[in-house]
């Protein structure tokens, strides 16, 4: 492997209670938009939470979003949700952002918007109004002269086939944005047992690669211990073919970003793998695709 391919741990040192760990999607009184300091982003991230009703097509058993209050679907407000996002930008290209409690101690490189990032409690896409929030959060990146920092959508690639979602992907391509994609199993079976959704993994793995043939896209995997026990090798080795697979057939890759719990989840028999573990894992996926990035994000922070 040559140095780029080699698989990278970025949060290494972060002290365990520090602003990373903090990754609430409240904000004072905003129903949509929150701060938090991203220890993937290294900087500033700020959040875009279309669905506060909870509302999700995946029930992950490392989510720590409560599903089981069986929510009422809400229609985003998109005058509130401009009226925050605008709060927020003012707030953190003023600097006063900086002086709320939640960012106490934060290191001085880290005080700067890395991007805006439509995820949440649930699953962006399934808002009907996707396409106009994306569309706010470019007029007011813009308008506030930030040209250049990423407008980042966190899916679960569910509904990436809609025609409405594309026409939002549409406009990111245009205004730096970047799709961040979710694939966290190689087989339907522990797809079905770690996402626990009625899509079938090979609506995602079809989207996935439709997307990716489009734009360059990141992949994001979770992994962690189930009642003890780590990710089976077998498990392991068909999810290294589905990337191998992606990119044979077309697919932009351009990071796979492997991480584990960093926080409580609510299914009690859900642990963080080891650092060891994690390494160990994003050197066989550079075994298997040694032209691949591969980053991988620790139980720490």
């Amino acid at each position: 492997m040559d140095q780029q391919s080699h698989p990278t741990k970025t949060n290494q040192g972060l002290p365990p209670g520090s602003a990373f760990a903090d990754h609430t999607r409240r904000w004072e009184s905003f129903a949509y938009v929150y701060p938090v300091v991203s220890r993937r982003s290294q900087g500033l991230s700020i959040g875009i939470n279309l669905n506060p009703d909870t509302i999700c097509n995946f029930d992950c058993v490392y989510c720590q979003v409560d599903k089981k209050i069986n929510p009422t679907p809400t229609p985003v407000d998109l005058d509130r949700l401009r009226n925050e996002l605008h709060a927020i930008l003012d707030a953190a290209t003023t600097g006063e952002l900086w002086t709320h409690k939640r960012f106490a101690g934060i290191d001085p490189a880290l005080k700067r918007i890395n991007d805006v990032a439509f995820s949440g409690d649930g699953e962006p896409t399934t808002a009907k109004s996707f396409p106009q929030a994306v569309q706010i959060a470019v007029e007011l990146k813009n308008a506030f002269g930030l040209h250049g920092i990423k407008i980042v959508l966190i899916t679960n690639a569910t509904q990436l086939n809609r025609p409405y979602v594309e026409s939002a992907l549409q406009i990111l391509d245009r205004n730096q944005g970047q799709v961040w994609a979710k694939l966290d199993a190689g087989t339907d079976s522990y797809y079905k047992k770690i996402d626990r959704s009625a899509v079938p993994l090979k609506t995602i793995l079809d989207n996935i690669l439709a997307c990716g043939k489009h734009r360059p896209i990141v992949i994001q995997s979770m992994f962690a211990n189930l009642h003890g026990v780590p990710v089976p090798d077998d498990e392991f080795d068909a999810y290294t073919d589905r990337i191998a697979e992606l990119i044979g057939a077309g697919c932009r890759i351009e990071l796979v970003q492997l991480y584990t719990i960093a926080r409580h989840p609510l299914e009690p028999y859900v642990s963080a793998l080891t650092d060891e573990t994690l390494s160990h894992m994003s050197g066989l996926l550079n075994d298997r695709v040694p032209s691949l990035a591969v980053q991988w994000f620790g139980a720490t922070g």
